[in-house]
């Protein structure tokens, strides 16, 4: 028995299986958003999806000798000894909202704010490995400081352990450029993507009660994804009517610092 989300017409407790998928977006294809399946997984409906993230993580180290060095999730991959766990052991930063109702901790002002004890605003400068700190310093251009008492004393760096906060800090705090813009537009690909293998393939007119037909059609749809994938990377098709509204990729600027714009393609 699993439990679902409430809608009109429908009972709390359903007998099912669902389908998860840690998924790439491939930077090298220009004309729209691709997203590939990595690893996929069919589980009970009633397993939380935060518990399949590390085994993916790992799936990928052993079969592809590789993991993402980001991975974007929802609010099911807020886990902090999970984030924690994945940045210590494979150095991948987990990036998800902030919860409703989670405390703010100094020294952030809000979710993607960080200011020092004085209200100076600070941006990110870095992450050191062996500390497992980020440090933070003021932007250039006009500043507080100039105003500030102690501004003589003041080395305008500071260091906050990632752990912290593993959502607000963890490898890639929320206030950079770079963790925004993951949240706000890159998060939302990913309903496009599912709404593929459902609507396109059909996958959603089928109700999943059986493990070995939903692991059997886990497959196929992965397949399917791969394969148009492959063909639009080997032969693009022509160029749409609807170029002008279709999703744009971007470069995301992540060996700077967060104040580099991201060039537009």
């Amino acid at each position: 028995m699993g439990a679902r989300s409430l809608k009109a017409g429908h009972t709390r407790f359903f007998v099912g299986y669902k389908k998860h998928t840690l998924r790439l977006w491939l930077g090298a294809y220009e004309p729209a958003v691709l997203l590939v399946p990595l690893v996929s997984w069919a589980a009970p409906a009633h397993v939380p999806e935060g518990y399949l993230l590390k085994p993916s993580l790992h799936y990928c180290f052993k079969r592809l000798h590789w993991q993402p060095a980001i991975i974007t999730g929802d609010l099911g991959y807020i886990h902090q000894a999970t984030k924690k766990e994945i940045r210590e052991r494979w150095q991948v930063a987990v990036v998800t909202k902030l919860k409703s109702g989670m405390n703010i901790v100094e020294p952030f002002d809000d979710w993607d704010e960080l200011s020092c004890q004085h209200g100076q605003r600070l941006h990110w400068l870095g992450y050191e490995s062996p500390e497992q700190s980020h440090w933070f310093g003021v932007p250039p251009g006009d500043s507080l400081c100039s105003r500030c008492w102690e501004a003589n004393d003041c080395p305008r760096e500071f260091a906050y352990p990632a752990a912290l906060h593993e959502t607000l800090l963890g490898l890639l705090p929320l206030n950079t450029l770079v963790a925004k813009r993951l949240l706000r537009q890159v998060r939302s690909w990913i309903e496009p993507t599912q709404a593929f293998e459902k609507n396109v393939l059909g996958v959603s007119q089928i109700f999943f009660n059986s493990l070995r037909l939903t692991w059997t059609m886990s497959l196929l749809a992965d397949a399917v994804a791969l394969l148009r994938a492959q063909a639009l990377l080997i032969a693009p098709a022509e160029e749409s009517v609807l170029k002008l509204l279709l999703p744009q990729q971007l470069d995301f600027a992540l060996n700077g610092s967060d104040q580099t714009q991201p060039e537009k393609k």
